[in-house]
């Protein structure tokens, strides 16, 4: 059951699972967007995709996992990580909000909130440990510097 369960809690299952609320949700509600809901949500959307092509790549240059809940072998702290701590993350709320946009499902909105909040309680707070753990003052000294979703400080 154990291993189950860390299979069924990984972030792409918790965004898997988000897009389909927000699909029912705009399933049942009368649209409100129309095209430039389209358009925007599927800028954002290729925009998350591109973004986390980009941080997977450079993680795997790095020779360091991509998967949670692994002891990273680097710290990338250059390229996207120059501007976000959490770049794959945050190309999943790219996409899901371009989904929600995409599907005309506004309402479905705050469950962007809601996965950034999920995330951050089951994922990042731990990696930020094993990081932590790992690199000591080159993380500080990072995490200094970049936020945790997006922006430098």
């Amino acid at each position: 059951m154990r291993k189950v369960m860390e299979w069924v809690d990984l972030p792409p299952v918790w965004l898997i699972g988000h897009l389909v609320l927000a699909w029912a949700i705009g399933a049942l509600m009368p649209p409100m967007m129309g095209e430039a809901g389209q358009g925007i949500g599927g800028a954002l959307g290729l925009a998350g995709v591109a973004l986390m092509a980009a941080a997977i790549g450079q993680m795997v240059a790095r020779r360091t996992t991509v998967i949670p809940r692994r002891d990273p072998s680097a710290l990338v702290t250059t390229g996207v990580f120059g501007w976000s701590r959490n770049p794959i993350y945050l190309a999943d709320a790219l996409i899901l909000t371009g989904a929600i946009l995409w599907w005309d499902a506004v309402l479905a909105l705050p469950l962007v909130a809601s996965f950034v909040s999920v995330i951050t309680a089951r994922f990042i707070r731990d990696e930020e440990a094993r990081l932590t753990a790992a690199f000591g003052p080159e993380f500080d000294l990072w995490a200094g510097r970049v936020r945790r979703w997006i922006g430098r400080r």
